[in-house]
Parts: structure tokens; C-alpha cells; sequence
């Protein structure tokens, strides 16, 4: 895993400079950017119905929960 660059040196620098804040943001844009060159995307309304079928979560509860999921996923 050593021999296999995954950050340049400029990126490097910048994330040692960020802060907690920034770093999450910068670490879940990267691993989207990941996930759409492989392919993979997160399909939100079958993610709502597997959630839906979850014993306890009605629809007031998962309307909140896709709210804060779309909120975390910036769309």
C-alpha cells in the first residue's frame, strides 16, 4: 500500500492546515468522487423504502431521518 500514491504533496499540505470542519467535508467529497468513478451512486428513494420497512419508523420519523441524510449528502 506504501508504493501506491493516493494524495499528491500539495494536497498534503492543504489538509494539514484544515481544520476538523473542513477535513470531514474534504473526506466525504473524496470518497464521493471515489464512489462516482467506480460507479456507485447512493439511490435515495430505495434507500427510503428499505428504511420504511424498518419496525418503528414511521413516516413523520423517516421524513425527518432522509432530511438529515439529503442534508448530509448536499442534495
Amino acid at each position: 500500500m506504501a508504493d501506491r500514491e493516493i494524495i499528491d504533496r500539495d494536497t498534503y499540505k492543504k489538509i494539514k492546515k484544515m481544520d476538523r470542519e473542513t477535513l470531514t467535508k474534504f473526506i466525504l467529497q473524496y470518497g464521493d468522487k471515489l464512489l462516482v468513478e467506480q460507479g456507485k451512486t447512493i439511490d435515495l428513494p430505495a434507500l427510503q423504502e428499505q428504511l420504511s420497512q424498518i419496525k418503528g419508523i414511521g413516516d413523520k420519523r423517516l421524513e425527518e431521518i432522509m432530511v438529515v441524510i439529503e442534508k448530509f449528502l448536499n442534495v
